[in-house]
């Protein structure tokens, strides 16, 4: 039997997926099963690396936007551990 790494897993499910697939793939993880975060994770790094480093400081900023604003909540939202 072949051992497949996990990136490699996800890539192969999603590989053949029509964009829209690849948004209802998206759209259905979030706030959802967190059994498809590490999914998530993979997909964002495929961003990040074909991401210009100006499209990579927005992104930055825009997690970095929303965690500060989140972290007035984190009593509200504690962790699943």
């Amino acid at each position: 039997m072949n051992n497949i790494d996990l990136r490699q897993a996800i890539i192969n499910r999603v590989q053949s997926n029509t964009a829209d697939q690849l948004k209802e793939v998206i759209e259905s993880s979030i706030d959802h099963d967190e059994r498809a975060l590490p999914g998530l994770g993979v997909l964002f790094e495929m961003i990040w690396k074909q991401s210009n480093p100006s499209s990579q400081g927005q992104m930055v900023q825009a997690l970095h936007q929303h965690l500060s604003s989140a972290g007035n909540n984190t009593a509200a939202n504690p962790s699943p551990s």
